[in-house]
């Protein structure tokens, strides 16, 4: 499991598997974030499996998938809230961890999503989805 640090509350990584959980709460976090739909992929782990993983690390867990159709899905204010909540360390995941730097981006003030795009394409992540809805959301106003 590779987790990379956007923030100094948040970082991001690929599928986590219930055997990494108690390695995430050992690390210090304690949100877990889950972006990946059930069933996107036949190997990954359910998000209730997760759920009970995290339930006995003592992490605090939230499932709200989002898929590349659906970005930036439909709970997007909650998610907003928790990628930007600095008073707990939170990790979010995905299949590549991809999709929750994108989100990222989005939930961050107007003014800082360059900065935070520049951010995360440094750190390897593709930021074509959230370029993507920006430049669709300009479009309509």
């Amino acid at each position: 499991m590779k987790i990379v640090r956007l923030t100094e509350a948040l970082s991001v990584s690929g599928q986590i598997f219930p055997d990494d959980v108690g390695a995430v709460a050992a690390q210090g976090y304690q949100v877990l974030i889950n972006n990946r739909p059930d069933a996107e992929d036949e190997t990954q782990p359910t998000g209730s499996v997760i759920a009970e993983a995290a339930a006995a690390a003592g992490l605090e867990y939230h499932y709200l998938p989002v898929s590349q159709a659906s970005f930036p899905g439909p709970d997007f204010a909650a998610l907003s809230a928790l990628l930007q909540d600095t008073s707990r360390s939170t990790l979010a995941f995905c299949r590549s961890g991809t999709r929750c730097a994108n989100l990222w981006v989005l939930s961050v003030d107007v003014g800082a999503r360059e900065g935070a795009t520049i951010s995360a394409a440094e750190r390897g992540f593709d930021m074509t989805m959230a370029s993507r809805f920006i430049r669709s959301a300009q479009g309509a106003l």
